[in-house]
């Protein structure tokens, strides 16, 4: 007779609920401008080389944080480390609102150097939640579920500002001001909430032991970034980072090539901004359980994270043909499909460090990766706003191909650097099973 499945108890979710919750706010946070870009633009007279400076100085703020906001999440703790991050970004992210038109261009700079500086914690502080909360089998899953809040962040963004902001631009601080609230009751709930498993008082013995039914619990003691900077794990993880411009590229620059190619304004981006992030949740979704389905079924971690990844670059291929395609609704599908293979692309390639690394070592990879892929999209964002007001919007056309082509390309190097995936020990040395 088989034996019923034994219930382990599923307060692990209640902590990625959190997760998910404040990340929505952080895409909601992040995607205003770029809904709004359009508008702002005409509002307050910005070039495109104004606009590109703007994204440049989020992006400097967010690869700086990455330099330490990792470490500081490792060594004070993902509870200390995730409030801080959000309190910093929730001040910067409101205080656009007191930009005043004379001073909008330095305003914004600084607005959104700051709120660069606060989001960078998000990502480093979730990836660890998860590792400490989730066995390696199921982490890839996890992440889909607050990864897919993204996008959730991405859809209300919108919808919202539609509803609120007109097209001349009346009302365009509202927005702004909108996850204050949200900010504040994430951080009382998070404080009230949260622990280390280990430690939680309200965490089941069987649950415990299934958290940790295929890794060890984290030891206290610290591991310094320049021990992990020589290893090439930590770079085979950066490399998959450099699509993040690509992501970035639909999220702040998706509203004006879809205003510049088919005349979408802020009252009509809502629909097109929601097929393209619902699809890019399903790929968040779809991803983590394809990669973990494989790993049930006994492939490898490493073949079945790869073949996860080389399955999600193939998919994203045909977006390099949308400056060519004359149909709004066929262009925002190609779109949707690119965003949902990079999100499935984006969870598994996270889900890389906590298969690797020790869990104490998790932030500060994930920040060293991260900042490169900051670093890479910076580039990319001044060479298209010089492109678009030099050349015209040509510059478009050669963005989506490399959007396109890049990630089958990243994975062949990511291969190279880490064909087996071997899990490094507490002192960062190969285990050999």
């Amino acid at each position: 007779m088989p034996q019923p499945v034994k219930r382990v108890g599923n307060y692990r979710y209640r902590i990625l609920a959190l997760v998910f919750m404040a990340t929505t706010i952080n895409y909601f946070d992040r995607s205003i401008v770029g809904v709004m870009a359009p508008t702002l633009q005409t509002l307050f007279n910005w070039t495109n080389k104004d606009y590109a400076a703007i994204m440049v100085s989020f992006k400097i703020a967010y690869g700086l944080g990455l330099l330490f906001m990792g470490g500081i999440i490792d060594r004070f703790g993902t509870k200390a480390g995730y409030t801080i991050s959000i309190a910093i970004w929730s001040l910067f992210g409101m205080l656009h609102a007191a930009v005043r038109p004379a001073f909008s261009l330095i305003g914004f700079i600084v607005a959104r150097f700051g709120l660069g500086i606060g989001e960078s914690g998000n990502f480093p502080a979730a990836i660890k939640t998860v590792a400490e909360w989730f066995p390696k089998k199921d982490r890839a899953f996890a992440t889909g579920i607050f990864d897919a809040s993204t996008s959730v962040g991405a859809i209300l963004a919108p919808f919202i500002v539609g509803a609120i902001v007109t097209v001349d631009g009346r009302n365009w601080q509202l927005p702004f001001l909108f996850t204050g609230v949200l900010s504040a009751l994430w951080v009382f709930l998070w404080l009230r909430t949260y622990q280390k498993p280990e430690l939680h008082p309200k965490l089941s013995a069987d649950e415990l032991a299934y958290i940790n039914s295929d890794s060890e619990e984290e030891s206290s003691e610290k591991i310094p970034w320049i021990k992990l900077l020589p290893k090439r794990e930590t770079w085979a993880f950066a490399l998959t980072t450099i699509t993040d411009g690509v992501w970035w590229f639909y999220l702040f620059w998706g509203a004006k090539f879809l205003a510049v190619q088919f005349g979408v304004d802020i009252k009509n981006i809502g629909l097109p901004f929601l097929i393209i992030f619902l699809m890019a949740d399903a790929g968040s979704l779809l991803g983590g359980l394809a990669s973990g389905a494989l790993i049930k079924k006994g492939w490898s971690i490493n073949k079945a994270r790869k073949i996860t990844l080389l399955v999600n670059a193939i998919i994203i291929l045909p977006v390099a043909m949308v400056p060519v395609i004359g149909s709004k609704w066929l262009a925002v599908f190609l779109i949707g499909l690119g965003a949902a293979g990079h999100q499935s692309w984006s969870i598994n390639s996270y889900t890389l460090v906590p298969d690797v690394f020790p869990k104490k070592a998790t932030a500060s990879v994930i920040g060293i990766g991260k900042m490169v892929g900051v670093a890479i999209a910076i580039v990319a964002d001044l060479s298209l706003g010089a492109v678009l007001d030099t050349a015209g919007n040509s510059g478009y056309f050669w963005a989506f191909v490399i959007a396109g082509f890049s990630y089958i390309s990243i994975l062949g190097f990511v291969h190279l650097l880490m064909p087996d995936m071997t899990p490094l020990d507490d002192n960062l040395n190969h285990i050999i099973k």
